[in-house]
């Protein structure tokens, strides 16, 4: 694809992996790349390969990619056409969104106006409704009166799940037995969303217990939509995901279809534009799957979509975003072999995953058929303490699920970071795991796991082999 109609010069609004992504997408498009980075990111990969980059502010994020008056100076100063925001900090922002644009510039995702609708958990649930899309039994809207939804919960049936419309990485959630812990845990879930988020609404759904997540890559320009197939990201620690693959074991063709024309359903509804995820509970008993949330971002695990479609959906967005119709039809995207994503973050599982800024040394990436490594590093590169401790996603790509995970297995070996720790160690175990190698897991089961498999993932060398 050549470059975008409307941009010439994109800056990068994020930092680490998902920023050196970017600047490889805009190079291919023929774009000037802008990269922001804080003091802290002086030396960063994304700094040496953007074509100019500029000091936004100190280490804290909150003075740096959360402040959006210092994105858009940086993208005046430098007279950027265009912000990608990447995923976290301001990439679901409304408000940065809307400044980007107001500032006249293209945004790369949906308006602000979108990121509102679908940000917001209870409007993305009524839009879901009105599309057709089968939610979650639970609350129409926001709670208002406790006890009125104290009532609904019994009505719906205990368990149920209070959640923080407002919320995201598994902060602002409670899980009610019985009416006694509702009453409890609803005030204490409010409590914690407006400090997370600023936000103390809550809407109720009833808990699936044994559930599988299952997300669907959209496409959309405002007129035409499609899809990539589904993700299963099943396997989370502490409500966070750590392994993303695709397509999910657990569905045949027929459910595949309905799932991922739901998805394609929302988004023509809302008329989206850009990349955006489509996040679904699978109730693996009945075989009924239940819109979540959407994301109106590009997410994490977006090469496991890219690798089983063969689609660049970072050159994509961008292009959409430039005024590029869709370059694609669904009939023309097809599925194939499996793929799985790792999320290589600096911790230590061998101690409870805390976190390991250290410094690489001896580094050596991981390569061969079908093997793609995401990353922020390099020799010598000393990891900052003030940031997610993502630094790597390693992907792979086979044609089939049990090919991918003996691939997986294989290119994990070949990792070298020297004595800094990873999270490499858990996905050699995980890969070896009969129940994980048949796909038989759900969104509980890899903390027990863990519990009863801390022994192996030490790594006594302080190497990742």
């Amino acid at each position: 694809m050549g470059q975008s109609m409307g941009i010439s010069k994109l800056l990068i609004a994020n930092r680490g992996e998902i920023a050196v992504r970017i600047i490889r997408a805009a190079r291919e498009m023929g774009i000037t790349t802008v990269q922001v980075y804080s003091a802290a990111d002086a030396s960063s990969l994304a700094v040496e390969m953007a074509d100019e980059a500029v000091e936004i502010g100190p280490p804290p994020a909150t003075k740096s990619y959360l402040s959006i008056e210092a994105v858009l100076n940086a993208a005046k100063q430098t007279g950027a056409d265009a912000v990608h925001p990447g995923y976290g900090f301001l990439a679901e922002n409304a408000e940065f969104a809307d400044a980007v644009e107001a500032a006249g510039m293209s945004f790369v995702g949906p308006s602000g106006d979108m990121i509102r609708s679908m940000g917001d958990k209870a409007s993305a649930r009524k839009a879901a409704q009105e599309a057709g899309v089968p939610t979650v039994p639970g609350s129409d809207g926001i709670i208002d009166d406790l006890d009125v939804a104290n009532a609904l919960a019994s009505k719906i049936g205990f368990p149920v799940m209070i959640k923080a419309t407002a919320g995201g990485g598994g902060r602002g959630i409670r899980v009610a037995q019985n009416a006694e812990e509702f009453a409890k845990l609803a005030p204490q879930a409010a409590a914690e969303a407006k400090s997370a988020f600023g936000d103390g609404g809550l809407y109720m759904e009833k808990l699936i217990a044994k559930a599988r997540h299952i997300e669907v890559q959209i496409l959309g320009d405002g007129t035409s939509f499609v899809h990539c197939f589904e993700r299963e990201c099943s396997l989370q620690r502490r409500r966070q995901k750590v392994w993303e693959e695709g397509p999910s074991a657990a569905l045949n063709d027929e459910v595949r279809e309905k799932l991922c024309a739901s998805a394609v359903a929302l988004a023509a509804a809302v008329k989206y534009r850009g990349a955006g995820t489509v996040e679904y509970l699978y109730d693996d008993e009945s075989g009924d799957f239940y819109f979540i949330e959407m994301n109106t971002r590009i997410q994490v695990e977006h090469p496991v979509s890219e690798m089983i479609t063969g689609i660049d959906l970072v050159t994509e967005m961008i292009a959409i975003a430039g005024g590029t119709p869709l370059s694609m039809t669904q009939d023309q995207i097809k599925l194939r072999g499996h793929a799985i994503e790792v999320r290589i973050n600096a911790e230590d599982p061998a101690n409870n995953f805390s976190p390991f800024p250290g410094i690489v040394s001896d580094f050596r990436t991981p390569g061969g058929p079908g093997v793609r490594f995401d990353h922020m590093l390099y020799d010598g590169y000393a990891i900052p303490p003030f940031y997610d401790s993502l630094v790597g996603k390693l992907i792979v790509h086979a044609h089939t699920r049990e090919a991918a995970i003996a691939r997986l297995a294989r290119a994990i070996t070949e990792l070298k970071t020297g004595s800094l720790k990873t999270t490499a160690p858990l996905f050699t175990a995980l890969a070896n795991d009969p129940d994980v190698q048949v796909g038989n897991f759900h969104t509980k089961w890899l903390e027990p796991w863990l519990e009863q498999n801390a022994h192996t993932l030490s790594d006594d060398k302080g190497e990742n082999a």
